[in-house]
């Protein structure tokens, strides 16, 4: 997912990468013609998704039984 929204101002035109096998969210760093990663986040369980709501709220959805789909804001 390509984040635009303003919660996370430092993450536009980012790519924000749900880890299946690393168990992580990352965000990777697009430029015109790179991309790196900039950050990971260790989750300890494994992400199946990450979407962007209208409010620039991320959402993250766990994989497996148990899982749990979570809000992500910025904290204060």
């Amino acid at each position: 997912m390509i984040y635009d929204g303003n919660l996370f101002a430092d993450w536009q035109g980012d790519a924000l990468i749900g880890g299946l096998v690393f168990r992580a969210l990352i965000c990777v760093d697009l430029e015109e013609n790179a991309a790196e990663e900039a950050e990971r986040f260790e989750w300890g369980k494994r992400i199946r998704e990450v979407e962007q709501g209208s409010d620039g709220a991320l959402y993250v959805l766990e994989d497996g039984s148990g899982g749990r789909l979570l809000k992500l804001t910025p904290g204060r």
